[in-house]
């Protein structure tokens, strides 16, 4: 926090916004010369500049006790907002902006961060004095989401505002967040004019192929090369720099001249920068690559690269890029973060707009994603990604943007968590894979394994509409395939009903099962008139062609017939033509193999059920002592700094607060110790050794032990077996019998909590049988539900009914005690014993870790 961090303005600008320092003193000065009397006035009252100046030697002094941001613009301090905290949980509010930063939302984000410190240092109200004329400082502290109160005094608005974050206050943060990304990127990716800079003469080289792009394209702005060594390039008149006021420069120079034409831009007023040159982090120059954006971030300007192919926005006509081959205009927004892979994709989709990002340096996915949400171009998007950024940002803004137009994401590095020496049986079924796959699922992203996958079914979103249910008819010509395709469909849940009788003409009559076999001979206006039935039928939510040819009238009658049946249907429609991949009348996809089709479809189905859920109001989340449990971690982490294993006293203490039942357990250190115990609690017992990850594995634990003779026994033969290991044991009163689960979590610095209930035990690892979450955790009865030892819990075979309710209630508080503590790196609770009478856990590991702090989700800030 002390370096600062850059935001986005309003009009897309970028700010640098950091804590204020005693050396601001001139600048501050320079800020208060440079405003009018006007804004001095309004202000500082009567007392305008003079009063002005005098505090800002104050702010700046050794007493200062107040807390203040500044914000910078293009290497200016340009403003400074402050609170100052009283006695009784309430600070005093101020803002200064200099005039010329007015209107482009500079205040608005100030006060928001102002706000939320003040929170975090505990204030609990804020306070302004606001003259009765400046409406304008009234109107932003009132839209700023928290709630306000006020009163007249004279001619001065007095402001109360409560410091404690509001479901308005994120709501109209993420609104600002998405209207500044996406003008920060409108002269971006559609831009009035673009310079080359490196174009060549050479045929060869990079910068000619991206200007012979640009006017094979037709692009409709001005274009200008820039090259110093040469007059004229491509019958275009060149430039030595970049001219200023051009929105988009694309950089195809060797890496060592890439930061003198960075500056070169700056000066000019350049809004983007695209760096289609290699050099940089990817080839060991981290240094580099961070001084680069940060000449970008002190200009204003954005950044694409270093190291991509480059931009593409086929509404505009720009083709900023220097692919071998013109992309074809289409709805589908494409993100790469592998050129490659990138190109492959342009090759096979027709899209809006596409963009190469590399090593990804400043724009990332979340910034098109904002782009793309209101790009009236663009339909689906496609994103490829070989890391994330921000993934709980991602996470946000695809909720949001995937209510409206789906996303589809291929992830590589589907890779384990790595190894540790010691790690619990969450840890290790809860790699960073499953919790990328654990995001998206909860933000409605449909995550694929492959970029076949990833073609196919952008191809069936962007062309048909949603399906409204599951149930598919299937129609064609060939038997064989066709039952394939039925066989594929109950592989993914998806239903091949019976059909109606008299749906279909007597050809099909005798074959109306579904599939609907209209045989070999079938000709094209018979397929056509099937096709033109099932998709007028109320019983069918998707009709599948499957088409073999040569048979019939042919390849192309039948395409055709397909596409006359379909012209103004409102079903979802798809084609398997056996050995063709395509589209039909630029409208419906044709997969070459049934299940192919059948996979993307059923990709699709689920999304479409995701969009239909309704929106769940937010609940209010289980009572909880965070501050007891963060000085029970404070104080672990004290004395152990690198982390530990919580004992089995702190970690009961931990999970109380919480509210998480734990079984009765007494910690003893020898023989006699666990013979009293077992007294005290009541026999038969169960004694358990302390120290070992995995206790059961090497005989740690012994169950009904129904003397305290067999107790001190099993503590003797536990201790020679175990050795050095065992750090002393547990003793609990054997519990009635039940259905074992493990509730389980981690912590990824990147990703953040991840919750885990499955089938727990000594067969937890066995089975795998398990669900995942992203906390908080609203849905902990579907999420027990999605296990296959769900029917155990429910009553099976005679035996009662478990308290599943009790134990989708410490599921959710497990997530919440996750989501509160980012120290607790693994969480295992195994077994929990289900029972008709509750949920008890027995068993309980704690790993805790020092992490940094995770930003607040609201602090808007650029990466």
């Amino acid at each position: 926090m002390s370096e600062g961090y850059d935001v986005l303005l309003r009009d897309g600008g970028i700010a640098h916004v950091r804590p204020l320092r005693p050396t601001d003193r001139e600048a501050l000065h320079e800020l208060v010369a440079r405003s009018s009397e006007r804004s001095a006035y309004l202000r500082f009252f009567t007392g305008g500049r003079n009063t002005a100046h005098s505090y800002m030697d104050r702010v700046t002094g050794e007493e200062y006790r107040g807390h203040a941001l500044v914000a910078s613009v293009k290497g200016r301090l340009v403003a400074v907002a402050e609170y100052i905290p009283m006695d009784d949980g309430r600070a005093d509010l101020a803002i200064l902006l200099d005039d010329a930063v007015h209107g482009h939302g500079l205040g608005t984000l100030l006060l928001e961060h102002i706000a939320l410190d003040a929170a975090a240092h505990g204030v609990r109200e804020l306070v302004a004095d606001v003259l009765g004329e400046n409406r304008a400082m009234q109107r932003v502290l009132r839209d700023l989401g928290l709630e306000v109160s006020q009163h007249f005094d004279g001619g001065t608005l007095h402001l109360d505002i409560a410091a404690v974050p509001t479901s308005r206050l994120r709501e109209a943060i993420a609104a600002r967040d998405h209207e500044a990304g996406r003008a920060s990127l409108a002269r971006v990716l559609a831009p009035r004019s673009v310079a080359v800079v490196g174009a060549s003469r050479n045929e060869r080289a990079v910068g000619h192929k991206v200007l012979r792009n640009l006017l094979d394209g037709d692009f409709a702005g001005a274009i200008y090369p820039v090259n110093p060594n040469a007059t004229v390039v491509a019958g275009l008149a060149c430039h030595a720099k970049v001219p200023a006021g051009v929105d988009l420069a694309v950089v195809a120079v060797p890496a060592r001249h890439v930061l003198e034409v960075a500056r070169d831009c700056a000066a000019a007023g350049v809004a983007g920068l695209v760096v289609l040159t290699s050099g940089f982090a990817e080839a060991g120059q981290p240094g580099v690559e961070a001084e680069l954006l940060t000449i970008c971030r002190a200009s204003g300007m954005r950044l694409i690269g270093p190291n991509c192919l480059g931009v593409v926005n086929t509404a505009a006509r720009l083709n900023a890029s220097f692919l071998p081959h013109h992309p074809v205009r289409g709805h589908v927004a494409l993100m790469s973060q592998s050129g490659a892979v990138g190109a492959a994709l342009l090759e096979r989709l027709d899209v809006s707009s596409f963009v190469s990002v590399g090593n990804k340096a400043d724009v990332s996915g979340n910034d098109l994603l904002e782009f793309w949400e209101d790009d009236p171009e663009t339909d689906v998007i496609a994103l490829y990604l070989e890391s994330f950024g921000n993934p709980r940002k991602f996470a946000r803004i695809a909720r949001r943007v995937g209510a409206r137009k789906p996303i589809l994401l291929v992830k590589s590095g589907r890779s384990g968590a790595g190894g540790r020496a010691v790690r619990s049986h969450t840890a290790a079924a809860a790699t960073p894979d499953v919790a990328v796959d654990a995001l998206t699922r909860a933000a409605g992203v449909i995550r694929l394994d492959g970029v076949n996958e990833l073609i196919d079914v952008a191809k069936l979103l962007a062309g048909q509409p949603l399906p409204r249910g599951r149930r598919v008819a299937i129609v064609g010509n060939s038997g064989g395939p066709q039952a394939m395709a039925a066989d594929a469909c109950e592989r993914h849940g998806l239903v091949v009903p019976e059909l109606p009788p008299g749906l279909l003409e007597a050809r099909a009559a005798a074959a109306l099962g579904n599939p609907v076999d209209l045989t070999a001979d079938a000709t094209a206006a018979e397929i056509g008139a099937a096709v033109a039935a099932l998709t007028a039928s109320p019983d069918v939510d998707v009709v599948l062609v499957v088409y073999t040819p040569p048979f019939g009238d042919g390849l192309d009658a039948t395409r055709q017939a397909v596409a006359d049946a379909t012209k103004g249907a409102d079903k979802t429609v798809l084609a398997c033509i056996v050995g063709h991949d395509g589209l039909i009348d630029g409208r419906v996809p044709s997969y070459a193999f049934p299940e192919q089709a059948v996979q993307a479809l059923a990709h699709v189905v689920g999304y479409a059920e995701w969009r239909r859920r309704p929106v769940e109001p937010p609940t209010a989340p289980p009572p909880a002592d965070e501050r007891s449990a963060r000085e029970i971690i404070d104080a672990e982490l004290e004395a152990f700094p690198d982390g530990s294993w919580l004992s089995p006293a702190a970690t009961a203490r931990l999970l109380g607060c919480y509210g998480v039942r734990l079984v009765e357990s007494i910690d003893v250190d020898d023989p006699e110790a666990a013979a009293r115990a077992a007294a005290r609690v009541g026999l038969p017992v169960v004694l358990k050794a302390t120290g070992p990850v995995h206790k059961s594995d090497v005989g740690g634990v012994q169950l009904n032990l129904r003397t305290e003779d067999d107790v001190r026994l099993a503590y003797r033969e536990m201790l020679a077996h175990i050795g050095d290991d065992m750090a002393g044991a547990i003793v609990q009163p054997m519990l009635p019998g039940g259905v074992e689960i493990i509730v389980g979590g981690v912590n990824y610095p990147a990703f953040g909590p991840l919750v885990m209930v499955g089938m727990g035990g000594v067969m937890a690892d066995l089975l795998a049988d398990r669900a995942f979450r992203v906390p908080p955790v609203t849905d902990a009865a579907d999420m027990i539900g999605e296990l296959r030892c769900a029917p155990l819990l429910h009553g099976y075979r005679g035996s009662p009914p478990a308290d599943v309710d009790a134990l989708a209630e410490q599921i959710t508080r497990v997530g919440k005690l996750l989501e509160d503590l980012p120290q607790v790196a693994e969480l295992d609770l195994n077994p929990v014993i289900v029972t008709p009478d509750g949920a008890t856990t027995v068993d309980a590991r704690i790993r805790v870790a020092p992490c940094e702090p995770p930003p607040s989700p609201l602090l808007r800030r650029l990466r």
